[in-house]
């Protein structure tokens, strides 16, 4: 009974702690979106792209492209003046546990195994600046396919950052049935090997 009582006290701390600190990171994150209207345009991109590739008219699908242009831009300025902002949080409240599921002070207690967010917005806000710039000279189709991975990567990114990568996969899986290997092999090559070195500690 005192093990099991024991395991019980263990187990409301570590949620408690967990709960306390993952409110925190949220409403860091929070704070910095809040300036910006990323969300929305992330949303009416995607839903365009979707309304885009169901044209069955090419000079109707030609406006609708048209249209997201602007959208891309905007989302590219504002997801990079975010991520420089984002570049002022102490490195204390950025940094984000490699560790499958949460620990409470995991990122402080085992340092070696943590990456920094403001690095991984960095990432990510050049990944998005390169499709919308098409860099890689790729086909409408191609860069809508593209610049929906990286968003979503960012997503995930942002997701782990708040709760865990478990959590993060699993919200991924969830809301678009992507897997997060999926998402990684979909994105340019540049941004693909930045997140991989970052994540990985190389």
């Amino acid at each position: 009974m005192d093990l099991l009582f024991m395991a019980i006290l263990i187990a409301s701390g570590t949620y408690m702690l967990n709960a306390k600190e993952q409110r925190k990171r949220i409403a860091i994150l929070g704070m910095h979106l809040s300036h910006y209207q990323i969300e929305k345009l992330m949303e009416a991109l995607t839903e365009g792209y979707m309304r885009a590739l169901g044209e069955s008219s090419a000079e109707r699908r030609d406006q609708v492209w048209s249209l997201l242009s602007t959208t891309e831009q905007q989302l590219s300025e504002q997801f990079s003046r975010f991520a420089a902002d984002f570049a002022k949080v102490s490195e204390e409240d950025a940094r984000v546990s490699r560790l499958p599921i949460a620990l409470p002070f995991a990122d402080k207690l085992l340092p070696a195994l943590t990456f920094d967010m403001r690095q991984a917005l960095a990432i990510h806000a050049k990944g998005i600046a390169h499709v919308v710039q098409n860099t890689a000279h790729l086909a409408t189709k191609d860069r809508a396919f593209m610049m929906t991975a990286e968003l979503f990567l960012m997503q995930h990114t942002c997701h782990w950052y708040c709760k865990s990568k478990t959590i993060a996969s699993a919200r991924m899986m969830a809301r678009h049935q992507t897997p997060h290997a999926q998402l990684v092999e979909s994105v340019s090559e540049t941004t693909r090997r930045a997140y991989l070195a970052l994540i990985q500690g190389e």
